[in-house]
């Protein structure tokens, strides 16, 4: 997934700084997504850049896409995290500059890791399905790992957690009432699509040491009594030891947590940092076409970088 803003912000993330238990619902943010999707971006957003490793969440759909072409992202640069796609409907095609060519469906885990450079296409394939409704997520990598060797992943067969009062979990990334997902994880965190049936009353098991949000994918859902509507992500805080959760309707939502990021971080455009300088180079790198390698098969140009910002680039702390 691609930051498609031709004017985007630097976002200055990370630093440490705990919270206890909170109940923030943050709001999100249209955006459009290459030629026909529109989604609402909740990370990073005026009041919250990070929940734990997590620093990049967009949710779109569902969007009747029978006669459109759907999500079409062209081929664009990565560096310094990781790319996580879930769908609850749809098709996406992924293609990168390892290779790889995967279409990725519902609860699978499609998880790139751009380490020291990857550059990726997203769309939607040729006769896909009606609907598109998912999440596209980042989760920056700490500094020991953020030069690693690009790869990619797919996991179509994930844990689940079932259990009474009508909650079930499938494990995304990370680990989630002792199910671990086979996705590669650089950090503490956790990911899990939550599907509650009609008349869940339920509590989730919760790591006191992670700071986490839950993010309403459909129907009307409660977390820990605030009542969510579809595309609202609630940020929750540290120190919880379990998450009540509750549905009169069926509904889902996906949790992301892990521990406090405690490195500062540049984000801008499509690239996670440490420096100012680093960004630039990786924007030159991409304008030049080095380094970020070639998708192939994609039926369209590459997208190129915006300008970078009149003024520096410097890493900061998570508060503003």
């Amino acid at each position: 997934m691609s930051n498609l803003d031709l004017r985007p912000a630097p976002n200055l993330c990370g630093g440490n700084g705990r919270t206890g238990p909170v109940r923030d619902v943050q709001p999100g943010k249209q955006v459009p997504l290459g030629e026909s999707t529109v989604v609402r971006r909740l990370l990073p957003n005026l009041g919250r850049r990070m929940v734990g490793a997590w620093c990049f969440v967009d949710h779109y759909g569902p969007d009747d896409i029978a006669d459109e072409p759907g999500m079409q992202v062209p081929p664009h640069p990565h560096m310094g995290l990781q790319t996580v796609s879930w769908l609850h409907e749809g098709e996406v095609l992924h293609r990168d500059s390892l290779g790889s060519l995967q279409t990725v469906r519902p609860r699978e885990l499609g998880l790139m890791t751009s380490g020291q450079a990857i550059s990726h296409s997203e769309e939607s394939p040729h006769g896909h399905p009606r609907l598109l409704h998912g999440a596209q997520l980042w989760v920056a990598l700490p500094g020991e790992h953020r030069h690693a060797a690009p790869a990619f992943e797919h996991h179509a067969d994930l844990p689940v957690i079932t259990g009474g009062g009508g909650l079930s979990a499938t494990v995304i990334l990370g680990e989630l009432a002792g199910a671990t997902s086979p996705g590669t994880t650089y950090s503490p965190l956790v990911g899990a699509d939550l599907t509650l049936a009609a008349g869940t009353d339920a509590r989730l098991p919760l790591d006191p040491d992670f700071e986490y949000a839950a993010l309403a994918i459909s129907g009307e859902t409660e977390a820990d009594g605030v009542r969510l509507a579809p595309g609202a992500l609630l940020y929750l805080g540290c120190g919880r030891t379990e998450l009540p959760l509750r549905s009169e309707d069926a509904g889902s939502l996906m949790l992301l947590g892990g521990e406090p990021f405690e490195e500062e971080i540049v984000m801008w455009w499509n690239f996670v940092g440490r420096t100012g300088e680093e960004i630039a180079q990786a924007r030159a790198d991409w304008m030049a076409g080095t380094r970020f390698g070639e998708v192939h098969g994609y039926d369209g140009a590459r997208l190129l970088a915006p300008e970078l910002p009149p003024v520096p680039l410097k890493p900061r702390g998570r508060a503003r």
